[in-house]
Order: structure tokens, then C-alpha cells, then sequence
């Protein structure tokens, strides 16, 4: 897949990795679309990237709401035409500071999983027809660590992220021999807010820094052959930009 030119639409646009891969595909010549549920930090991103001569656009909304994702991609087309490229980046932790499944109320793992779970199975439904008809495409939902290890107190978010694994493995089944590739990401612990509201006493500077992280992800994008359909990707198991992907 040829990045320059590509329209991409990517979740959780607005901080984090969502944000840092928005701004690489847009330098690297790709019409971004970002979507987070804020205005104000959505704008400012979307300002920075155009300022630096990259196409970006707005779209406010949350992925968890029922008709989300539906007026998104249509605004997505309506803005830079049909989608080749979905990130399902937005996600959310739940309640924090993070609690034991005994202290968790049923209604916030429910959000959790509309967020995490829901709304990148509605969006990929509402791009995935589109990409059918061209004969390509790519999804990439971003997973975690805690989708198969283990962690006390972070049992709604794995649970949600192991879930979006195995439907990742099902949408490729199902979708094999199409053009159209879908695979999970396993970014690493980065120093984003999120992590920072997860751990708090984690040290910043021994985490992955979002950039680098976006960085690594854009060359496998990049790279038609570069993974198989259905795969679940660890970002740390990647080469260096720079090296290229093999």
C-alpha cells in the first residue's frame, strides 16, 4: 500500500498514539481524517498538521454511540473519499484508579467494552463494504498486552482488547482472498495519558515514546507484504523505521 495519497481514518485522534499516527501518515503524504470526542484538542492537532503542510480534518464523535459509526465514515468519504485505511486507536480504561472485577460495576464495563470492543466492530462493518468493492484495504485495531497476559485490576480493558484479537482473527477469516488485510497491533507501554492515569507511578522515561511507536507502524502499513491478515502484531518485535520493515 502506497501511504502517499492514501486516505486514512483513525480513532482516539486527538492524544496518544492515535494522534502521533495521524500526524505521521499525514507527513508521509496520507488525507487524514481523525475522529475524538473532545472539539477543542481534536482542532488543535488537525491545526498543527495542516500548518506543517499535511491534509488533516476533524471529526467529533464518539465510537461507542449506536449511530457513530456510520455518520463518521460517511463524513470521512464526504471529506476525503473512500476510506483505504482504518485505525481503531480510540479506547478507554474504565474507571480509574483501576479496580478489582469484584469492585467493578457491570455499567462501566459495558462502556468499556462499546468503546473498545463495539464501536471498532461497527466502524470496520461501516468501511469494510467500500473496501470490498475496490478489492483493497486495511483495518488495524490497536490491541495491548493486557488482551494476554494476566494483570490484577485490569480486567474490563483486557477483556475488551482480548476480545478485539479474536474478532481481528475472525474478520480475516472471513474476509481472506478479498484485498482487504485487518490485523492487531500490540503497541507497547508508551508514555501517553492514558498510561499515566493507569500508572501513575510508572517513570515516563522508560516508556515508548508514541512517535517512535507510530513510526514503526506506518513502515508496516506501508509494506503490502509486510504481515499476514489476521496477525497480531508486538510493535517491539519490529525493526527500526530506519532498516525498513522484512
Amino acid at each position: 500500500m502506497n501511504v502517499k495519497g492514501l486516505t486514512a481514518l483513525v480513532t482516539g485522534g486527538s492524544r496518544g498514539l492515535g494522534r502521533a499516527l495521524g500526524e505521521a501518515l499525514a507527513a508521509a503524504g496520507a488525507r487524514v481524517v481523525l475522529v475524538a470526542q473532545h472539539a477543542e484538542p481534536l482542532g488543535a492537532v488537525v491545526a498543527g498538521i495542516r500548518a506543517r503542510g499535511g491534509e488533516a480534518h476533524a471529526v467529533v464523535a464518539d465510537v461507542a454511540e449506536l449511530e457513530a459509526a456510520h455518520a463518521i465514515a460517511g463524513q470521512a468519504a464526504a471529506l476525503v473519499g473512500p476510506v483505504d485505511l482504518l485505525v481503531n486507536s480510540a479506547s478507554t480504561l474504565g474507571p480509574v484508579p483501576l479496580r478489582l472485577l469484584l469492585d467493578t460495576e457491570c455499567e462501566d464495563l459495558s462502556r468499556v467494552l462499546e468503546v473498545n470492543l463495539v464501536g471498532p466492530f461497527r466502524l470496520t462493518k461501516a468501511v469494510a463494504g467500500s473496501m470490498l468493492l475496490r478489492g483493497r484495504g486495511t483495518i488495524v485495531n490497536i490491541s495491548s498486552d493486557a488482551a494476554v497476559e494476566a494483570y490484577e485490576r485490569w480486567g474490563a480493558y483486557a477483556a475488551s482488547k482480548a476480545a478485539l484479537d479474536h474478532l481481528t482473527r475472525v474478520w480475516a477469516a472471513e474476509l481472506a482472498g478479498t484485498g482487504v488485510r485487518i490485523f492487531g497491533v500490540d503497541p507497547g507501554e508508551m508514555n501517553t495519558r492514558m498510561h499515566a492515569e493507569a500508572m501513575p507511578e510508572a517513570d515516563p522515561t522508560a516508556l515508548a515514546d508514541p512517535a517512535r511507536v507510530a513510526a514503526r507502524l506506518l513502515a508496516l502499513i506501508g509494506a503490502e507484504s509486510g504481515v499476514a491478515t489476521g496477525a497480531r502484531v508486538v510493535v517491539a518485535n519490529l525493526p527500526s523505521p530506519d532498516r525498513g520493515v522484512g
